[in-house]
């Protein structure tokens, strides 16, 4: 997500590892603006820190504990990931959105968005 609203989105299924599909994710972004990608640990990987930064981009994610070499990270802009967290967490409030009835992917995406207005709006 950037200034201008969510740049890509991937569905992927329940039982894969979501950092599997980030390369396909992070391709699909257009903006030749977006300076930091921020990520959570699961995430962690010397692969997908190596596409960040080959696009010019700086990574904003955690390490794991199990790894031997830690950096420190920018904590301040790490935060920044807590708005779009609670933004998940509200729209996950609608059951359709939670239980996945929708078969078709653009039937989902397109519910998601309205429930995106949703929230703007009240």
């Amino acid at each position: 997500m950037s200034q201008s609203g969510i740049e890509a989105a991937e569905l992927s299924p329940g039982n894969h590892n979501d950092c599997t599909y980030f390369k396909l994710l992070h391709d699909k972004i257009k903006s030749q603006y977006i300076q930091y990608i921020v990520a959570d640990k699961g995430y962690d990987s010397d692969d997908i820190r190596k596409c960040i930064q080959d696009f010019g981009q700086m990574p904003v994610i955690p390490y794991k504990k199990n790894r031997k070499k830690q950096k420190e990270i920018d904590k301040s802009r790490y935060k920044t990931r807590n708005i779009i967290e609670r933004m998940f967490g509200k729209i996950k409030e609608y059951r359709r959105i939670a239980t996945r009835y929708d078969k078709l992917d653009i039937n989902f995406f397109s519910f998601i968005a309205i429930a995106f207005i949703v929230q703007i709006i009240c």
